[in-house]
């Protein structure tokens, strides 16, 4: 099971990773179009194919100068599916009470996250503001993006959740059906959606307030043991890295 697992992962990283961008702000897609049409709700559905598109391709686009990132994430995630049974057994406790008050606070947080972009795109709607409004187009289209992900992945992956067998964690077990634990929903939506809000608004008070309720997020899901340590690894770098993309590749 855990050589599957991390084979599952080896296919994974580089797939997402290979979203980043490079240091002069173009997508490290070589191959990819550049942008063709304005971000705007209309041209959205149009991006989001554009975008699986090359999400799903980019494992043949990886080059040694963009290696490192997916090495490191597959050595984290290695380690932790190793060690998740072991976490969740000794290190998170089983409260009922704090257990609920995590879940409860993490989808307040994602809600906050799902609601964001839909704001920022209302109030620059409202002033004017072409920025604002495409910030809150490219943070929808970013969450959809990483849905549409996170969704294969569990159906790739098909692992229990902590509450199942112990939290042994099992990958493959067709018992799941739907509700396979990793990678973590609320992990990979929360992160793209930050993703786009710091980059679009690159100032350190964002960037700090973003990324720390995004934080919050994937760790009120193992607190809330309703995902492994590994699940919200991977969601949360795979959000981060797709919502990059997502703003690198069709912001105007």
């Amino acid at each position: 099971m855990r050589r599957s697992a991390l084979l599952f992962t080896l296919a994974l990283c580089p797939c997402a990773y290979a979203q980043t961008p490079t240091p002069n702000g173009n997508a490290a897609l070589p191959d990819a179009p550049q942008p063709q049409s304005a971000v705007t709700l209309r041209n959205t559905p149009r991006h989001i194919l554009s975008d699986q598109a090359a999400i799903w391709t980019s494992p043949a686009r990886l080059r040694d100068s963009n290696l490192a990132g997916p090495a490191v994430l597959v050595l984290a995630t290695a380690v932790l599916i190793t060690t998740d049974h072991e976490v969740m057994a000794s290190k998170v406790p089983t409260n009922t009470s704090l257990n609920k008050h995590a879940i409860t606070a993490s989808n307040a947080l994602l809600g906050g996250f799902v609601a964001a972009p839909a704001l920022v795109y209302g109030l620059g709607w409202i002033h004017g503001d072409s920025h604002a409004t495409e910030t809150g187009v490219l943070g929808g289209e970013a969450m959809v993006d990483s849905l549409a992900v996170s969704e294969v992945l569990k159906a790739v992956s098909l692992r229990e959740r902590p509450a199942t067998d112990d939290a042994r964690g099992k990958f493959f077990q067709t018992s799941v059906g739907l509700d396979s634990s990793f990678p973590s929903n609320h992990s990979i939506i929360a992160w793209s959606s930050a993703a786009v809000l710091a980059t679009e608004y690159d100032g350190p008070l964002t960037r700090l307030t973003a990324y720390g309720l995004a934080t919050g997020v994937s760790v009120t899901r193992v607190l809330g043991r309703q995902h492994f340590p590994s699940d919200v690894l991977v969601g949360s770098a795979v959000g981060w890295m797709i919502g990059r993309y997502v703003v690198r590749r069709h912001r105007q």
